[in-house]
């Protein structure tokens, strides 16, 4: 073990609800450092490159500074922008490409934090702001790693004049087949139940419905991927099996939290669905003392329950009974 300094507060991800800690944490005066595994907003950055927001800038503003954006609902680049003036305008300290392996206790309510590297961080208190996105949920079937499988979608481009099987019926799903239709690929959409989600964005449901529709996009309902081959997709459907020569299959299927890290951090998860790390809502504190959860990994498995915008008062929960605990535990 080294002899690094003993910190107020360690941070675990640097995205938009971790960076809104770090700027309570400042305004407090606590002592702290922000680990990052990649980069700066890590999950913004992977997002699509021409993704659109659906909250407004407004309601995704962090640390009392405007965001101010070219349209109502900002893009993907405006808000790593945004954040990156966030985390200069307060000097926050962040230490990036430096993931977390574990955490254990330290003596006296303490605990040390190990990272890539071979770092330790000692620290009275952590917040984990993790979020969900690194964890694509997998699809289970036998090709499923060959790599025309994508979990994330980044840009049409690679798609055009291409088969593409677009897994899901959800936001992205819709959003990631419209998109491709519109660059002039071959889309086919395989969906679990017997319609479009119901909670897709109003300006996108009617669209991707039309489109189905009048068939330029192909849909297939109450269907389930079997296998994936490289030429192409099988599926189950209410007819029978179906091959589907195909190029290329984008798995829209949503994500998890990283629920191996969770456990290396020794943090408890609820055993019933949707098995989120167990915490006091009022305070975000867990069962581990002064150890907290912040931002969309505080819903498990429920990643539609939580967003930027309204989890950005968690940092005010945390700092609140974090502040008080800290002076209490000076006093001992």
């Amino acid at each position: 073990m080294n002899d690094a300094p003993l910190h107020d507060l360690v941070i675990i991800g640097a995205g938009p609800i971790g960076l809104n800690c770090a700027v309570a944490a400042t305004k407090a005066q606590l002592d702290y450092v922000v680990l990052e595994k990649g980069v700066l907003t890590n999950s913004i950055y992977h997002y699509p490159v021409n993704m659109t927001f659906f909250s407004t800038a407004q309601k995704i503003e962090i640390g009392d500074i405007p965001f101010v954006a070219h349209s109502d609902k900002p893009t993907r680049l405006e808000a790593l922008e945004y954040y990156r003036r966030v985390m200069d305008h307060y000097r926050l300290r962040v230490h990036f490409y430096e993931e977390v392996e574990g955490m254990s206790p330290h003596g006296e309510g303490t605990y040390s934090i190990t990272t890539t590297g071979g770092r330790t961080y000692h620290t009275r208190s952590v917040i984990v702001a993790t979020g969900f996105y690194d964890t694509p949920r997998l699809l289970g079937v036998p090709g499923e790693d060959l790599p025309k499988v994508k979990h994330y979608y980044d840009d049409a481009h690679p798609y055009v004049q291409q088969r593409v099987v677009v897994v899901g019926a959800a936001n992205s799903a819709c959003d990631v087949a419209l998109e491709l239709w519109h660059k002039e690929a071959d889309v086919t959409m395989v969906i679990r139940e017997d319609d479009i989600y119901e909670r897709v964005k109003y300006w996108i449901r009617p669209n991707i419905l039309n489109r189905i529709a009048e068939g330029t996009i192909k849909a297939h309902f109450n269907s389930t991927v079997q296998r994936i081959t490289p030429e192409a997709v099988c599926i189950r459907t209410p007819d029978g099996e179906l091959q589907l020569p195909n190029d290329f299959v984008l798995a829209m299927t949503g994500y998890l939290p990283n629920y191996d890290l969770l456990r290396r951090l020794r943090l408890p998860i609820a055993d019933e669905s949707p098995h989120q790390p167990i915490h006091n809502p009022d305070t975000l504190e867990t069962p581990l003392q002064r150890v907290y959860v912040a931002g969309v990994v505080a819903a498990g498995l429920a990643t539609s329950e939580l967003f930027i915008e309204n989890t950005r008062v968690h940092a005010t929960m945390i700092l609140d009974h974090l502040t008080a605990a800290l002076r209490a535990l000076s006093t001992q």
